[in-house]
């Protein structure tokens, strides 16, 4: 494949609306694969992104995009991991060193030698070029840096587990959720819905905490034990010490301290979600119980792939909204006012 021009649909600056254009995707090199993409999810890392929330820096015009699912079209002279026809997807980093302590560990989502985590999107690959996402017809990788999806999975519903999937299985792998274990899912959104799912399916005694009831239903029909509202102050008091491992999925200013309040003694509160300002967090919130607080990002290429595997096993996706590809403005602001449930997914075909 020569270096070609595709359809996708960017923020030609920041806090611009998207619109529909043409990007280049490189020539495909010996280990690279051509994936035609099928669906792409949409991340609220995108919205900020695209809004400029976290800094003024950035690679404009930008296409956003790395819950990617796809089918192999087309294979370097020297690839090996996949064939034409694969179904794989792409997540939140497209390439790494590869050479460090890190990268050498499976850690490569914390690459500390000189080329970094390299973004599926707003970055700068190896050829100096800006990294553009999967609001896109087709992709150019690294196949060390795609994964298989497993054929039990759908491609539309399977996208978002390349980054809510990860974001949630990772905290609650290293963190040990399983039987006997008390998690509490903070925020049952894009990121909060699939922290129930996966948690559930570990064996862990799960909670929802949400700012209301309104999504109750859901939450127990996901698989969450217990569900309560956050905008009740009973609910600090009737919970108090009572979990092992709370995951903040919401990128909102939240009181961290009321919520450290809620583990038991060694437990940890795992911060996910970025809102745009720092969060506060008093030392005696801490020091009592010896409580941590902590935070996790997204899953290195292995612990991504046995994600996988795992929501392959127990049947596990996002729930999902198909959109066309002219809804993506709408659906940002329907993801800002919460009016999704719980993961919009980009039809890639109608771009």
């Amino acid at each position: 494949m020569n270096r070609t021009s595709v359809p996708a649909y960017a923020a030609p600056a920041p806090k611009a609306p998207l619109e529909r254009t043409t990007i280049e995707r490189r020539e495909l090199d010996a280990h690279d694969i051509l994936i035609d993409i099928a669906f792409a999810g949409i991340c609220h890392s995108d919205i900020h992104t695209v809004r400029a929330e976290w800094g003024d820096g950035g690679h404009f015009p930008v296409v956003p995009g790395h819950e990617i699912a796809g089918v192999v079209s087309a294979v370097g002279a020297e690839v090996t991991r996949y064939a034409v026809g694969d179904r794989v997807g792409v997540g939140c980093f497209v390439d790494s060193c590869r050479t460090c302590e890190n990268c050498l560990a499976g850690l490569q989502q914390h690459c500390t030698g000189e080329l970094g985590q390299v973004g599926t999107y707003n970055a700068v690959g190896r050829d100096g070029r800006p990294t553009q996402g999967g609001y896109s017809t087709h992709l150019v990788v690294d196949e060390q840096y795609a994964l298989r999806i497993p054929d039990s999975l759908p491609l539309d519903a399977a996208a978002p587990l390349l980054c809510a999937g990860i974001t949630l299985y990772s905290p609650l792998a290293h963190w040990k959720a399983g039987p006997g274990k008390k998690v509490a899912v903070v925020g049952l959104g894009g990121l909060g819905h699939m922290g129930v799912k996966i948690a559930h399916a570990m064996g862990a005694e799960v909670t929802v905490l949400s700012q209301s009831l309104r999504k109750q239903e859901d939450g127990l029909r996901l698989g969450a034990d217990h569900y309560y509202a956050t905008s009740d102050p009973a609910t600090f008091e009737k919970l108090a010490n009572r979990f092992d491992l709370i995951v903040n999925t919401v990128s909102a200013q939240l009181d961290l301290n009321a919520y450290l309040g809620l583990l038991r003694t060694d437990g940890t509160l795992v911060q996910l979600g970025v809102p745009e300002h720092p969060l506060p967090v008093a030392p005696f919130a801490l020091i009592g119980n010896r409580r941590s607080f902590a935070g996790s990002l997204i899953g290195g290429l292995e612990e991504t792939q046995e994600m996988l595997d795992f929501c392959g096993e127990h049947g596990i996706t996002s729930e999902v909204e198909v959109i066309s590809a002219d809804r993506i403005n709408e659906a940002y602001e329907r993801v800002l006012a919460s009016d999704v449930r719980y993961r919009f997914v980009i039809d890639t075909a109608t771009i």
